[in-house]
């Protein structure tokens, strides 16, 4: 029985030493994998350019964005919103309505001008 244990024990021994060695063959190595280099449009080329971290022209856009933002959410979208309050439940009289002069009739007497209004003339069409 001693024989068989011993077996036992080596090729327990071997098949760690086979799986630690397969363990360690998985492990990349700084150099891998080796690809072909990427070979980019025009316009990924751009954008690969324009979006790494930290380039000027990201960190001006970003500020670009946070200050509209800040103008839409703090500024217009409130003001708006007040407007259109004080102009539709608040004011009595609604916003931008001009009194138009009142119809003049013959007869009429203008009130700037203080003239009578004519009567108008009639006109004979030669149809019937």
């Amino acid at each position: 029985m001693s024989v068989s244990a011993e077996d036992e024990k080596l090729r327990v021994q071997q098949l760690r030493a086979l799986r630690r060695r397969w363990l360690r063959d998985q492990e990349l190595s700084p150099r891998e994998p080796v690809l072909p280099p990427r070979r980019l449009g025009p316009v990924a080329a751009f954008w690969e350019r324009f979006l790494r971290p930290a380039d000027p022209w990201r960190l001006q856009v970003h500020r670009f964005y946070q200050s509209g933002r800040f103008v839409l959410l703090r500024l217009l979208l409130p003001a708006w919103a007040i407007t259109y309050c004080l102009k539709y439940h608040v004011q009595k009289s609604p916003h931008g309505v001009v009194m138009t002069n009142p119809r003049i009739f013959p007869g009429d007497r203008i009130l700037e001008t203080g003239e009578i209004m004519p009567p108008l003339r009639d006109e004979h069409h030669r149809h019937h």
